[in-house]
C-alpha cells in the first residue's frame, strides 16, 4: 500500500500539529479511497464510470466526516498558524459548491428539455415539423448549457492553481483535506466535460499534483459511452435528414439519455449532501 497521505507529504513539510505518526484506521481508509478514484480516473468517460467516481467521493467523504471529528484533527486545524491554509480550503469548498450548482442545473434543464422531446414523440402532433421545432429547443438549450459549464470550468481551474500554490508550510491534516478536495476537484470536471459531451468539451485535463494522475481522453470512446452526447448526435441528423425513419433511433437515445442524466442527478446529490456537512463541521471547528 502506498504511504498514507498523513504520515508522508514531503512536499507540504509536516509539523507537530499532524496526527501522529502511527496511521490511523480512518487515515488508512481515506487512503484507499483515494486510490480508488485515482484509479478510476483512467477509466473511459461513460456514464458508469462517472457514476463510479461519484460513488467513489460519497464514501470518501463519509471517512473525512469521521476525520474531522477526531480531537486531534480540529485542535490542527484551530490552530492560528493554520488559519490562511484552511480559509483556503474554504474558499475552494465555496468554488465547489458553485461548480455542483451548476452541474445540477445542467442535469436538470438537459432532462426536462429531453422529458418534453419523449413527450412530443409519443403524442406526435405536428408530424416531422413539430418534432423539429422541439429539437432545436433542445440544441438551444444545450449551447447555453454549455456557456454555464464553461464558465464553471474556468473557476475550477483557477482554484485548482491556486490550491496548488505553496505559500508556507501545512500539516499532515491540511495537506490530506487538500488531496481530497484535489480528488472531488477532478471528478467534478469530469462531470462537466461529460454533461458538456465531447464535441463540445472545452478538454481542459486538470491534472492534480497532489493526486499525481494524469488525465487522458479519447474523444471517439466517449462518443461511443456518452449516452447524453449519443442523444444529441441522434438530434442533429434527425434535424439534418428530416428523415422520419430515424425517430426511432431518436427515441432509444433519448430514454437512454434521460436514466443516465437520473443516475447522475441522484450521485451528485448524494454527494453535495456530504459536501455541505464537511464544509460545515470545518466553519464549526474554526469557529468555535
Amino acid at each position: 500500500m502506498a504511504a498514507s497521505p498523513l504520515n508522508v507529504q514531503p512536499s507540504f513539510h509536516d509539523r507537530s500539529n499532524s496526527l501522529p505518526s502511527r496511521q490511523h484506521p480512518i487515515t488508512s481508509q481515506i487512503d484507499e479511497n483515494l486510490n480508488r478514484l485515482r484509479a478510476s480516473q483512467f477509466a473511459s468517460t461513460s456514464s458508469s464510470s462517472i457514476g463510479h467516481e461519484l460513488t467513489c467521493l460519497q464514501d470518501l467523504y463519509d471517512y473525512v466526516d469521521m476525520l474531522l471529528q477526531l480531537p486531534l484533527t480540529q485542535q490542527a486545524l484551530a490552530q492560528e498558524q493554520q488559519r490562511k491554509s484552511v480559509e483556503q480550503l474554504l474558499d475552494a469548498s465555496l468554488v465547489l459548491l458553485d461548480v455542483c450548482g451548476t452541474a445540477k442545473d445542467a442535469l436538470v434543464r438537459t432532462k426536462e428539455c429531453t422529458q418534453e422531446l419523449q413527450s412530443v414523440l409519443r403524442r406526435r402532433r405536428g408530424g416531422v415539423e413539430g418534432l423539429g421545432d422541439e429539437v432545436r429547443k433542445y440544441l438551444t438549450s444545450k449551447r447555453e448549457v454549455r456557456k454555464a459549464i464553461s464558465k464553471a470550468s474556468k473557476n475550477l481551474k483557477h482554484m485548482d492553481n491556486k490550491l496548488m500554490s505553496k505559500d508556507g508550510e501545512t500539516g499532515a491534516v491540511i495537506s490530506t483535506l487538500k488531496q481530497v478536495v484535489a480528488a472531488t476537484m477532478g471528478v467534478l470536471q469530469s462531470l462537466l466535460s461529460f454533461i458538456s459531451g465531447p464535441e463540445a468539451s472545452s478538454r481542459w485535463s486538470l491534472v492534480s499534483k497532489l493526486m499525481h494522475q494524469k488525465r487522458v481522453r479519447c474523444e471517439e470512446e466517449e462518443e461511443k459511452t456518452n449516452a447524453i452526447a449519443n442523444a444529441e448526435a441522434a438530434l442533429r441528423s434527425f434535424i439534418k435528414s428530416g428523415n422520419v425513419k430515424h425517430i426511432e433511433n431518436v427515441q432509444n437515445e433519448i430514454q437512454n439519455s434521460e436514466l443516465c442524466i437520473q443516475d447522475l442527478e441522484e450521485g451528485l446529490e448524494s454527494f453535495f449532501r456530504r459536501w455541505i456537512k464537511a464544509r460545515v463541521t470545518v466553519l464549526n471547528i474554526v469557529n468555535c
